[in-house]
């Protein structure tokens, strides 16, 4: 039985240890990205938050930093560091 046990840890750790690497490579460029990829991409952030940052970026054009985020209502600094790695924000061509 302790073997058992031991097998189902292991298989448990891997699938965890599978799962993070997989999280870890998800991001999306909030300029562009709806409010279902926000939700899937980003830590914290359900649908609700997902479709406040859209509505924000409607109203107020293209987050030029990523810390602006912080403006959108139910999004603080915790929030936008749990995701600061996730968060991408092409920068403009130059000229523009």
């Amino acid at each position: 039985m302790t073997m058992f046990k031991s097998i189902i840890a292991a298989l448990f750790l891997s699938l965890a240890i599978a799962q993070s690497g997989l999280a870890a490579d998800l991001s999306v460029d909030v300029n562009t990205a709806s409010a279902e990829e926000l939700a899937d991409a980003l830590h914290g952030v359900g649908v609700a938050k997902a479709q406040a940052i859209v509505e924000y970026r409607d109203e107020n054009g293209e987050f030029e930093h990523i810390d602006e985020l912080v403006n959108v209502r139910g999004i603080g600094l915790r929030t936008v560091d749990r995701n600061r790695e996730r968060i991408e924000l092409p920068e403009a061509p130059a000229g523009q």
